[in-house]
């Protein structure tokens, strides 16, 4: 990020304390995309995810006076994103029938190609904690420093995770563990 960038950051952070709205509005465009990303490898879908992403706006804009850092304004609100979207998924599995799980397979294997539907059916099979390391750092491209405050876990947590998770898929791809581990 270039010095004039980070006095913009931190001049528009302070606005949006201060309640300027226009000033939110200015940050999360700036990384819409990234944001956007984010919620679908959660959500796994567009309405679920700008869902998702409303609530992140409204949380930080009610929050963002507990916001310490300027600077750390994108790290802070996308792990608010984070959080919200594990609390959506939370309430979503108190109630699933079995129709929609298959129509949601059939839409999803119909839609991607079948190396992503594989991949996914190999993702789908690790545990949460596992699949959710491997989809931020591959898939999102995020380093590991950004999944480790995105998800408030230590650096070495994460690096364990994907190596412990990346592992497994080898074993299940080469079909030498049982697709359950």
């Amino acid at each position: 990020m270039k010095a004039g960038e980070k006095v913009d950051l931190k001049l528009l952070v302070k606005q949006t304390k201060k309640g300027n709205k226009e000033s939110l509005i200015k940050l999360i465009m700036d990384q819409k995309d990234d944001y956007y990303k984010l919620a679908y490898i959660y959500m796994k879908s567009e309405a679920d995810s700008m869902d998702a992403l409303q609530d992140m706006i409204v949380i930080v804009y009610e929050k963002i006076g507990n916001l310490k850092k300027e600077e750390s304004f994108y790290s802070w609100s996308k792990t608010i994103l984070v959080n919200e979207c594990k609390r959506k998924l939370r309430e979503r599995k108190k109630i699933v029938s079995l129709d929609q799980v298959e129509e949601e397979a059939y839409e999803e294997n119909y839609s991607l190609s079948e190396d992503r539907a594989l991949l996914n059916k190999y993702l789908s099979k690790l545990s949460d904690k596992h699949e959710e390391v491997i989809r931020l750092h591959y898939l999102l491209d995020l380093d590991y420093e950004s999944i480790s405050q995105m998800l408030n876990i230590p650096l070495g947590t994460v690096k364990s995770r994907l190596s412990i998770g990346m592992g497994i898929l080898r074993d299940m791809m080469r079909g030498e563990i049982d697709e359950g581990y």
